[in-house]
């Protein structure tokens, strides 16, 4: 895999993406290295994912009609009829872009554009960011030319695509993958034991009511090092906030942190949830966690998601109903008791990860890419010759057959 293009080679992509972060940060970073290598990238998605931060200036979006399949009749026909608009305008996005590879990344969002693509009989790549096959890629997986995964193991895909299947991984953000070649921080019986909490974007309640008394219930040798920094829903804040007081442990409080990827850096240890995305950087970046899956997530991807962090022992899962207070200290013990012992998993979740997830998506999708559009003009220019020649040879010899 060469990672970039041939000088002067330009193809157009179209990326589709559901309307959450899990969904269209992998497609913002994929639209980042094609940008790169020199080619053009369009995205489609819903009104939602529009709204998402984080998507390149130099690529535009394309909103289209989405609709879910509910079971309740009604709403299932609603839904059919909402992907039907989108498909048509799908198909005539690409008559005026012409792409020579649609990659879709999940959520209903994403369905048209792929059945589209499909009709016009344009390559097709989709990513799954889970390790459950989420729903529209378990639709879409025996019609596509290949299956991008982040996981080796991946549960509701079916053995007969296994043929094109490829593991590259989840991409992360440039700068979570810049502190891959970074140590882990110090760590011994003198220093500080910094802790990082967040519950994805909006934060999670259970953590606000349960981190804070697990991290007080600490032997006094961890509890009196204490540095946490945890992400809180914005009514949960000032609970938060009064219960760290009343244990006495120092913590930094807030709804939204921009330089997340500076404060993993500095954490010795993670606690949250086990999106798709957490995962990723956990794994590029070396850190052990607790993870604590979502117990509402679809097909329980989720829990999923932590085998193979937890099978390599750098990190520990705490199903949502046995999260308590106790259970919580005991783990943190169990891993930081030892300063020996948190860096070991410290670098097994390192060898998890897969930091040339970027790059290998990249590569397999320019495999799938069709003709370069170079090529297409050059085949063009050549036919139109051909064209123009004949019929001056057709011209010459209706003149030769009248002079006689």
């Amino acid at each position: 895999m060469s990672g970039s293009p041939p000088p002067g080679v330009s193809r157009h992509f179209v990326l589709a993406a559901g309307g959450t972060g899990g969904h269209m940060l992998p497609a913002f970073a994929l639209a980042v290295e094609l940008e790169r290598r020199g080619h053009h990238v369009a995205l489609v998605t819903d009104a939602r994912g529009a709204k998402i931060p984080g998507k390149p200036d130099f690529m535009p979006a394309h909103v289209l009609p989405a609709g879910r399949l509910g079971k309740n009749p009604v709403a299932l026909a609603k839904g059919l009829a909402a992907i039907w608009r989108g498909r048509a305008m799908a198909l005539r996005l690409f008559a005026s872009f012409e792409p020579a590879c649609v990659v879709g990344f999940g959520g209903y969002p994403a369905l048209p554009a792929l059945l589209a693509a499909r009709a016009a009989r344009i390559p097709t790549v989709i990513h799954e960011q889970n390790a459950v096959l989420g729903r529209v890629n378990r639709y879409l997986a025996p019609r596509v030319d290949a299956i991008a995964t982040a996981y080796g193991e991946v549960d509701r895909l079916d053995p007969r695509h296994m043929a094109k299947v490829h593991c590259v991984g989840n991409p992360v953000r440039p700068q979570v993958l810049a502190l891959r070649s970074e140590p882990f921080p110090d760590f011994g019986e003198d220093t500080l034991f910094r802790v990082l909490v967040t519950g994805g974007s909006q934060g999670a309640s259970v953590l606000s009511d349960v981190v804070p008394d697990g991290l007080a219930m600490l032997p006094a040798a961890l509890r009196h090092r204490l540095q946490v920094t945890q992400q809180c829903r914005p009514e949960d804040l000032e609970a938060v906030r009064a219960r760290y007081a009343g244990h006495q442990i120092p913590a930094e409080l807030g709804t939204y942190f921009e330089d997340m990827a500076s404060r993993l850096a500095e954490a010795h240890l993670f606690i949250g949830r086990a999106g798709a995305s957490t995962i990723a950087e956990l794994t590029a970046v070396g850190r052990p966690a607790i993870l604590v899956p979502l117990p509402i997530a679809t097909d329980d991807h989720q829990a999923a998601n932590t085998r193979e962090l937890v099978r390599a022992g750098g990190a520990r899962a705490i199903r949502q109903n046995g999260f308590t207070p106790k259970e919580l200290a005991k783990q943190i013990q169990t891993m930081a008791l030892h300063p020996q012992t948190l860096a070991n998993a410290a670098h097994a979740a390192w060898n998890c990860g897969l930091p040339n997830a970027v790059s290998d998506l990249a590569d397999l999708v320019e495999g799938f890419g069709g003709a370069p559009l170079m090529d297409v003009i050059r085949v063009g220019e050549s036919q139109s010759a051909l064209v123009h020649a004949n019929e001056a040879l057709a011209r010459s010899a209706s003149r030769q057959g009248a002079a006689r």
